[in-house]
């Protein structure tokens, strides 16, 4: 065998060790790999939620990390509307509604400034600037924090609760694919 057959040899097999990787590189593998990596990724949310975006089927650990991230977009944009709807309402009687009125909105400007970083965590991940990326997903999931914190002090319950808690793991599962890129 010639070098020039070995170099075509080893070219073929990498090429076919690639397309293999990249066949392989499903939601389902890269959640489990996630999952594996941090412990806070929960994979059946993982799963769950990046299979229902358009963009998952084919796509790789790059192309997962930008779709959590607009899932994060996503469900920011709806804390916003519903925190609109629910401000848009007549005020109810009692302290307890003026403490929530309040809460919503501290907690709608937060959920602003969450779509925002959710939006530059994509932007970033895109760009392959993956710890820029990651730190922007980051604080997108400690705005929710934030606005939970916002509702137990004012000692009523949140109507943003599902929001934040899914806010919360989108965060976690984007940083953790994206770290699966390097």
């Amino acid at each position: 065998m010639t070098s020039s057959s070995k170099s075509e040899s080893l070219l073929v097999a990498a090429v076919a060790l690639a397309t293999l990787l990249a066949a392989d590189a499903t939601v389902e593998t890269t959640c489990k790999a996630a999952a594996g990596a941090d412990a806070r990724v929960d994979y059946g949310f993982c799963v769950s939620e990046l299979s229902k975006h358009r963009d998952s089927p084919g796509a790789d650990a790059w192309g997962l990390a930008k779709v959590a991230a607009n899932l994060g977009v996503n469900n920011a944009g709806g804390a916003v509307r519903d925190a609109d709807a629910l401000l848009g309402r007549p005020p109810g009687a009692g302290a307890d509604d003026v403490k929530k009125r309040a809460a919503l909105g501290q907690c709608r400007r937060l959920y602003f400034d969450m779509e925002l970083s959710f939006a530059g965590a994509y932007d970033e991940i895109n760009a392959r600037d993956y710890a820029a990326g990651k730190e922007m997903a980051a604080e997108a999931a400690a705005l929710a924090r934030r606005c939970d914190d916002v509702f137990a002090e004012a000692g009523v319950p949140s109507p943003l609760a599902r929001r934040g808690e899914y806010a919360g793991q989108i965060g976690v599962v984007c940083v953790a694919i994206t770290d699966l890129i390097k």
